[in-house]
């Protein structure tokens, strides 16, 4: 079973990923996630890609397409994998399709998580994120034990530049261009399902386990 998620960011499509991963014991594979490691680990990849993600703008094509085909290849993935956070532009999605139909696969679902852009600036400006074990928080929905602590290690929690108001606008904007056409792309491959993802996030998963069973 192979699924693409879909949604604006901080629509909640990386924990729902999470949770069909393991619900279907399949890989969960984020860009979001490579990139952070790479950011972390100071690699030049990393620093080049921190200077769009700092800005709200996407990650270059050419600095995500061999790093998530590479990843798909990996026997881990023979039984599927849950992609979040790719593709996310047309050409990417059309890059993707081209490498999968090489080795005579495709994409089963693309999940759509719909929520509303004034949800998400709420959303996403609750965020909090430990810059030393990668942990995340939320002031209202998963706050940590103790304010501004992250629980698994004791550093600071801090809210990143891309989670800010400003920058989260710019996300949004920046994804209404580039991403929603995907909804489109998959709509007409048949492939899309849309969610409700403004209820509670049991209740997204529980939408989502029925259209995979």
């Amino acid at each position: 079973m192979k699924i693409i998620m879909l949604g604006a960011p901080g629509a909640g499509k990386g924990t729902q990923a999470k949770m069909i991963a393991e619900k279907y014991s399949v890989p969960h594979i984020s860009t979001g996630d490579i990139f952070r490691a790479n950011i972390k680990n100071g690699t030049q990849l990393g620093m080049e890609a921190k200077k769009y993600m700092d800005q709200g703008l996407l990650v270059p094509d050419e600095l995500t397409v061999k790093i998530l085909l590479d990843r798909v290849a990996k026997e881990d993935c023979a039984g599927g994998y849950v992609l979040d956070g790719f593709p996310r532009t047309i050409p990417q999605a059309q890059v993707l399709d081209n490498a999968l139909k090489e080795l005579d696969d495709q994409i089963d679902f693309a999940i759509n998580v719909d929520v509303p852009d004034e949800n998400i600036v709420r959303r996403m400006g609750g965020r909090r994120a430990c810059l030393s074990c990668g942990a995340t928080y939320h002031i209202e929905h998963i706050p940590s034990k103790k304010e501004g602590v992250c629980d698994a290690c004791g550093k600071e929690l801090v809210l990143r530049d891309d989670d800010k108001p400003e920058t989260v606008k710019n996300r949004l904007d920046v994804y209404h261009q580039q991403t929603q056409p995907l909804i489109d792309f998959y709509e007409k491959k048949g492939i899309l399902r849309t969610v409700d993802g403004t209820v509670d996030m049991k209740d997204v998963f529980a939408a989502i386990t029925a259209i995979l069973d």
